[in-house]
């Protein structure tokens, strides 16, 4: 892991929400070094204790079976030492796991415009969730849906096409001391 000499770690698990496109994991990883702090993406953690991508997992056993896997590993994951938490663009939906991400993290949301999602998601053809949907029209109605959740994290920052460290530089900048 990068480690900067003048940063120290976050006293808790930080929990990256949002819609699926809007960068989680990539500023994630950005800003767990930056804070010097462990890094964890809960669908590669799933994909990997499955042993299946989650497009297989959706496509054979449906969300409904999804997301209780998610909410296992997600709750194994804020057990663990204090890290930054990428998680899935729906794991917040579930309510359960909301509530363990509220309580026991600083959930950040991570906003963006349905143009900006995407722009970035019609370069992967991994989301089950928009597989025989029109991209930006299925972006929109489930940010119409999922919005109301999100926003119950303490933190909000917008993000659009600026690069990912200036991302990381709003969320240094918004963290509670």
């Amino acid at each position: 892991m990068l480690q900067s000499p003048s940063s120290h770690p976050y006293p808790r698990t930080i929990t990256l929400i949002g819609m699926m496109g809007v960068g989680k994991s990539t500023i994630g990883r950005r800003l767990a070094c930056r804070l010097n702090m462990p890094f964890s993406d809960s669908d590669i953690e799933i994909e990997e204790a499955a042993g299946q991508t989650i497009s297989e997992i959706f496509a054979r056993f449906g969300e409904s079976h999804f997301r209780d896997g998610e909410r296992r590993v997600i709750s194994r994951l804020i057990a663990g030492e204090p890290k930054i938490l990428a998680v899935g663009g729906g794991a917040f939906m579930d309510e359960e796991t909301r509530q363990l991400v509220l309580e026991k993290t600083l959930a950040i949301w991570i906003k963006a415009d349905v143009d900006v999602l995407a722009e970035r998601i019609t370069k992967r053809e991994d989301r089950p969730l928009l597989i025989g949907h029109d991209i930006r029209t299925r972006l929109q109605e489930l940010a119409a849906v999922r919005d109301k959740f999100y926003a119950m994290a303490p933190l909000h920052v917008w993000t659009g096409a600026q690069p990912h460290e200036e991302m990381v530089d709003a969320i240094m900048m918004a963290l509670p001391r």
